[in-house]
Formats: structure tokens, C-alpha cells, sequence
């Protein structure tokens, strides 16, 4: 059996358990593929979770209540209304207030915005060949299957 990380990080001893050497391999690529990411979104003057919020905004095709968006986020934001005025000042998102509710607020994304990501497309296109482009079809399918699989008891948990 290979153990490449073990040698990566030049870890001493063997793992104490399939399982540590499992997730310390999948915290290794998570920070690896993230550190491609974050450079990336920079360039356009965005961070990860900025991005994020945009790409929800853009797929919903409609304005989405901030905590929506929320719930929508692959890296939890303790603080979306901060996120949210970070992207109002860089004039990438619009907020309105639910006329029925007060209490909601709706956030749109801009045509500025548009753009931006229309300039971002490709390159996040490029970055996924690049860090996953290596594997096949077969391999992607065992590989989200698995993933899915690994996160299954966190989604059962009601204090996830």
C-alpha cells in the first residue's frame, strides 16, 4: 500500500489508523485544492466565500434571502450580513427588504458582478482540469460517491 502522504509531510512513524491516514489525506488535498482557489478568485478581487455567494446568486437566476444563501454555502460563513456588505460595497449584490417580512432581506446580484464571474468562468473551468482532470470518469463517479458516503453520519446529526 502507498503511503504518499506519510512521505509528504514527513510524518515519522506509520498512521495510527486507516481512518487518520483517510482524513488527513482528504484535509492535505482540501488545503491544497483551496490555496489553488483562493489565489485564483484574488486575482478578481474575490475571496472563496465572496465567489460563493455569487455563484449561488447567478445559478438561482432571482434574488435569495441572505439566509438562504447561507444554507447554501459549501464553507460555513459565521457572518453572511458581513459577507453580504463586503459585496454591496464593491457594488456585486443589491439588498432589498421583504415588504411582507422586515425581518428578510433579499440579496441580488448585479450585472458588475455578472461580468466579473463571466470573466471567471474559464479559469475555474482550467483549474478543475487541472486538479481533477487526471481522473476518469469511472474514478470521479467513486469519488463523489465516497465523499457523499464520508459526510452521510454528519447530515444525519441534528447539531450539524
Amino acid at each position: 500500500m502507498s503511503h504518499k502522504l506519510q512521505h509528504e509531510i514527513k510524518k515519522k512513524r506509520p498512521f495510527d489508523s486507516q481512518q487518520e491516514e483517510a482524513l488527513l489525506n482528504l484535509l492535505r488535498t482540501n488545503e491544497l485544492f483551496q490555496n489553488q482557489f483562493i489565489r485564483l478568485f484574488r486575482k478578481y478581487g474575490l475571496t472563496a466565500s465572496q465567489y460563493n455567494v455569487l455563484r449561488i446568486l447567478r445559478g438561482e437566476g432571482k434574488p435569495l434571502p441572505s439566509l438562504e444563501i447561507a444554507d447554501r454555502m459549501i464553507h460555513v460563513v459565521p457572518a453572511i450580513t458581513g459577507l453580504i456588505d463586503r459585496l454591496e460595497k464593491a457594488r456585486f449584490v443589491k439588498r432589498r427588504r421583504c415588504e411582507e417580512d422586515r425581518r428578510v432581506v433579499y440579496v441580488e446580484i448585479t450585472d458588475e458582478a455578472i461580468s466579473v464571474l463571466k470573466q471567471i468562468d474559464r479559469p475555474v473551468k482550467q483549474l478543475r482540469e487541472k486538479l481533477l482532470g487526471h481522473l476518469t470518469r469511472s474514478e470521479l463517479r467513486e469519488l463523489i460517491r465516497l465523499l457523499e458516503k464520508a459526510r452521510t453520519p454528519l447530515l444525519a446529526d441534528p447539531e450539524f
